[in-house]
């Protein structure tokens, strides 16, 4: 029952900051969570640097329970990715398909390399060598923009359609071929592994394609089960069936969850909608899942400000915060720089397209669980542990990336509101 009772404490908490939030901060949701979260634990941490009230040790049990990681991996991203996917409108995704595509598959890989290459750089500059294959890691955790944290920002801002979708589709397709990235590179570090090309086809096979496959099988079930019942009620609990039971069936077949509530959610998102639900029961649909996934945006982005009481700082983990933040960000620079270069060949784009994807490119819970799945103790770097070094590089990441980029990103939208959409036509030949 204690993991049961911290959940509902932490989800209380988080409703209200919520709360406080539009009397205070007037900020968007998700930040001010953060934010508010994170100036807890550094009460929490100032209260016992200074003896008045020790609750550092209390803390580092208790958030533990929730276990971040399998929290996040193997039960909320099914269900925050399928309220995400619910309201991408299917045909504007269909008009950005090659562009998605190249940001989430070539963009992905780009990034991966890129960031992987300049950390390696980086260490051997300050005298701290770490083995390639361990920064590559870093870069293929760190790489996939977090849909969790993009669908709570960017949606709310009301972006030019062009770029939003582009940002979105990208941030809910990348997951799957990054999570392959990583799951390659994991067992090359760990586990000893060959890269060869069967290999990694294989594992892509079964990550990604799979996960398509069971999505698509997953949407036309309930899609038909949805159409043939006229009860309110049912047609709600059939779609709650599907982040529940159809992502825990993702993962016990070893394909991507992710993946699989993305392409289900738009199905239902797109043609259910339309004829399976009644006007009334759409009304109650858009309700209940935003409902759903702003209390569990909430409560995942409390746990990430709280992340920072189990962490024990040292001064070097300053410098590789800040390493890491201008490694991602140039990381990103290259990764949408080179596609669109090739891109802007043949169709035309809004102008600020490429600064909205890279400021908008943010990072979160989900890189963070990722790297919490390094395993401790394996790889030790002059006397500190490469699991805890990576951890750190990321949450600052993480921190920067909503705090900053997510409170920032504002402004540069609505200028970009001001300039009209470009035609989506390619462009005329010569």
């Amino acid at each position: 029952m204690q993991v049961y009772y911290t959940f509902c404490f932490l989800a209380a908490i988080s409703v209200f900051l919520g709360f406080l939030n539009q009397y205070v901060l007037r900020a968007q949701a998700t930040i001010a969570i953060t934010a508010g979260a994170l100036a807890l634990s550094l009460v929490v941490l100032g209260l016992g640097k200074l003896g008045i009230v020790e609750l550092r040790s209390w803390a580092d049990q208790l958030l533990p329970l929730l276990n971040l990681e399998d929290l996040l991996l193997k039960g909320m991203l099914g269900f925050l990715l399928f309220a995400g996917s619910l309201h991408i409108d299917l045909l504007a995704l269909r008009n950005q398909r090659l562009e998605i595509g190249l940001l989430a598959v070539v963009g992905t890989l780009i990034s991966t390399f890129a960031v992987g290459a300049l950390l390696y750089w980086f260490l051997q500059q300050v005298g701290m060598p770490v083995a390639f294959v361990y920064c590559l890691l870093f870069g293929a955790l760190i790489s996939p923009t977090d849909p969790i944290a993009v669908l709570a920002i960017i949606k709310s801002l009301k972006a030019p359609e062009q770029v939003s979708i582009q940002v979105e589709g990208e941030s809910l397709f990348n997951d799957g071929f990054g999570i392959v990235i990583f799951a390659v590179i994991y067992a090359l570090a760990f586990e000893g592994g060959e890269p060869t090309l069967p290999a990694v086809a294989h594992l892509f096979a079964l990550e990604a394609i799979g996960g398509v496959v069971l999505g698509l099988a997953i949407g036309g079930l309930f899609h038909w089960l949805i159409c043939s019942t006229n009860d309110h009620s049912l047609e709600l609990l059939l779609t709650l069936v599907i982040p529940t039971a159809g992502f825990s069936l993702a993962n016990v077949l070893g394909v991507s969850g992710a993946l699989a509530m993305v392409v289900s959610g738009i199905i239902i998102g797109n043609f259910t909608r339309e004829t399976g639900f009644s006007r009334v029961s759409q009304h109650e649909l858009d309700n209940f899942w935003t409902i759903t996934e702003d209390f569990l945006n909430g409560l995942l982005f409390l746990l990430v400000g709280l992340f920072l009481i189990t962490i024990d700082l040292q001064p070097f983990d300053y410098l590789i915060m800040g390493a890491g933040i201008i490694i991602v960000l140039l990381g990103r620079s290259i990764a949408v720089t080179v596609p669109f270069t090739v891109l802007k060949r043949f169709r035309r784009y809004h102008p600020y397209t490429e600064r909205i994807l890279i400021w908008g490119g943010l990072r979160g819970g989900l890189a963070l669980a990722l790297a919490m799945s390094i395993p401790a103790g394996h790889a030790m770097v002059q006397g500190q542990d490469l699991r805890h070094l990576w951890v750190v590089m990321t949450y600052g990441v993480v921190v920067f990336s909503i705090v900053v980029q997510g409170s920032t990103i504002a402004p540069l939208i609505r200028r970009s509101r001001g300039i009209a959409e470009p035609e989506t036509k390619p462009k005329a030949g010569p």
